[in-house]
């Protein structure tokens, strides 16, 4: 299934690599059984390894949705016309004139 980083950082393996063995679903938490060859096998939740990193993000109905740079950027665009658009509104009100605050 491939490998695995600790990366919880007040897990005692933290930084260290373990081979996959396994997922599952353990009590509503996505959960990792890892290979650890000193001691055998062990789970670790998935949000505490490298695996979170690309674990898909839920919408409110429930589907999978992952976070993209595209995403990113579209969010970032779209806080920028929002700022935008309140500074044109407080500037059309008279509550601020940016011309003489900047």
């Amino acid at each position: 299934m491939g490998w695995a980083t600790i990366i919880h950082p007040f897990h005692p393996l933290t930084g260290q690599r373990f081979e996959v063995l396994k997922t599952r679903r353990v009590g509503g938490i996505d959960t990792l059984l890892l290979r650890y060859a000193e001691r055998g096998s062990y789970a670790v939740a998935r949000e505490w390894t490298d695996w979170s990193l690309t674990a898909p993000v839920l919408a409110p109905d429930g589907a999978a949705r992952k976070l993209t740079c595209e995403t990113l950027l579209t969010l970032v665009e779209l806080v920028g016309e929002l700022a935008e658009r309140d500074a044109r509104q407080l500037d059309e009100s008279g509550a601020i004139d940016h011309a003489q605050t900047s």
